[in-house]
């Protein structure tokens, strides 16, 4: 079944189906859709919807519903999730699956309510304070919104770990046609960490402040060791026209898909580019990256920023190929014939 509908109401259908058990938000633009979805489906679905007092309010509420085993999502944009980088920093802590979703909007500071891409440093290298990681998938339609959000919940009960969705503001708010291709029935697995009262049972404890000698210290390296399986497991990318590519490009979300009508046009144009798009910002594709990095291939970074996934390209090519960068922040829009006259530059 097609629904014409927007990437952030396809966002909200893909977790409910997932078995979303309850959300907590706090309105922003140019997310705002996903809230306002939420507030009537959820109740009508007898599910639990909260718009909390604030967005800290909200990322803590998520915690607390998730540690029962229930699952449990936020959503925001941009400034929001600076609000909500403790609370992330906590449940990865204490290992906590939950889904976080950024839709994207133009920074720094209060900024605009544009698409922009400017919150990757933020999203893959930790925006909150420890040694943690977050799984950050980045969509680049409203298909991929649906999917994504379906599939996310798997993957932090898989690893026990919050999973960012890290889209922006463009594909939030683009109409696109959806089928609606997951199952509705669930089946959940028995989750044995989770706190449910211990009648019965042994209690159960989740924490993240540990004051005993080295045992934070073994819990850092625990988690290192997991970060470890997931970059090795659960790494995702689309390769396109790149076994033969002078010029490849990568970029991620809306971004990409610009990114391969400029490939398209550049073929047209007899120039043999291609493109390298990161499902996963983190863990990163780095080695195929390495892979495809070679002295007679050129990269170029497209993002809607001034430059912050291409510094992961850079560290992934290590040197053997040129690395270039094109971008725009602040809400800025690049288009396909922009990027075709940086690849001409580069040809030459």
């Amino acid at each position: 079944m097609k629904k014409l509908v927007k990437g952030n109401v396809a966002l909200c259908e893909g977790a409910i189906t997932a078995g979303l058990h309850a959300y907590f938000g706090y309105p922003i633009t140019p997310q705002n859709e996903v809230p306002a979805y939420m507030s009537r489906k959820m109740v009508e679905l007898g599910r639990v919807f909260i718009q909390g007092e604030s967005e800290i309010a909200s990322a803590n509420m998520v915690l607390g519903a998730a540690v029962t085993g229930k699952r449990a999502m936020t959503s925001s944009s941009s400034p929001g999730m600076s609000l909500k980088q403790e609370a992330l920093s906590y449940m990865a802590g204490m290992e906590i699956p939950a889904l976080i979703v950024n839709v994207q909007r133009g920074g720094p500071g209060l900024g605009n309510i544009s698409g922009a891409q400017s919150d990757y440093f933020q999203a893959v290298k930790g925006g909150g304070h420890g040694d943690y990681r977050l799984i950050v998938l980045a969509p680049n339609c409203a298909q991929e919104m649906y999917e994504t959000a379906y599939d996310s919940f798997d993957l932090a009960e898989k690893y026990r770990t919050p999973v960012m969705i890290l889209s922006d503001g463009i594909v939030g708010q683009m109409m696109e046609p959806v089928e609606f291709n997951r199952p509705e029935i669930k089946e959940f697995a028995n989750k044995d960490w989770a706190l449910t009262g211990c009648m019965q049972r042994e209690p159960r404890s989740i924490k993240s402040l540990l004051m005993r000698e080295g045992s934070l210290e073994r819990h850092n390296i625990d988690l290192q060791e997991k970060y470890e399986i997931i970059s090795k497991n659960e790494v995702q990318y689309e390769s396109y026209l790149t076994d033969d590519a002078q010029i490849i490009i990568t970029a991620f979300g809306i971004a990409s898909r610009i990114s391969k009508s400029a490939v398209k046009l550049a073929r047209k144009n007899g120039i043999k580019a291609g493109l390298l798009r990161p499902k996963t910002l983190w863990p990163f594709p780095s080695k195929i990256i390495s892979e495809l990095a070679k002295p007679q291939t050129a990269f170029l970074c497209v993002e809607l920023n001034h430059g912050q996934m291409v510094e992961d390209v850079r560290l992934a090519v290590n040197g053997k190929s040129r690395v270039e960068f094109l971008g725009k922040g602040g809400g800025g829009i690049i288009n396909e014939i922009e990027i075709l006259e940086k690849i001409k530059k580069l040809v030459k």
